[in-house]
């Protein structure tokens, strides 16, 4: 009998890094990391700056090594749902602390929820700002007729 997975489950880049998964040992430089995430070099040292990455220095250059790779794909996904640095900020520290992998995904959970609430008002107040523009707009086409 094959015993093929017929059921995969990925975890979100937003839980951090999956613990089965390899990391690179190599770090990388700042253009590449810039180019491995399609971000500016300005990103990354605003990051940097904000303190959710940590590159090693050597002398002028930075590099970045598999905690950092991790931590960009939180950043990243993270900021794509919405979520503040401070609320990013939150979440690295929940995904590298040492809390059970369950409770932390029960939290990202409850705060991607949250989120999603907060998202759907924002959904809601503009649909009906369009209902309004809609109306305006109407209503001006009648004034030129």
């Amino acid at each position: 009998m094959n015993n093929v997975a017929t059921k995969m489950v990925v975890v979100p880049d937003i839980a951090g890094p999956d613990t089965e998964v390899p990391q690179e040992d190599r770090p990388l430089a700042i253009s590449e990391m810039s180019e491995r995430f399609g971000v500016t070099l300005r990103t990354l040292r605003f990051y940097e700056e904000k303190g959710l990455l940590n590159p090693v220095r050597k002398g002028a250059r930075r590099f970045y090594g598999a905690r950092d790779v991790s931590r960009m794909r939180v950043i990243l996904q993270a900021k794509k749902i919405g979520l503040t640095l401070v609320e990013i900020r939150r979440v690295i520290s929940l995904v590298e602390g040492n809390s059970p992998r369950g409770d932390q995904f029960k939290e990202l959970q409850k705060i991607c929820a949250a989120q999603q609430e907060i998202l759907l008002e924002q959904k809601q107040m503009l649909d009906e700002q369009i209902v309004e523009v809609d109306e305006i707009l109407t209503s001006f086409d009648q004034l030129i007729s």
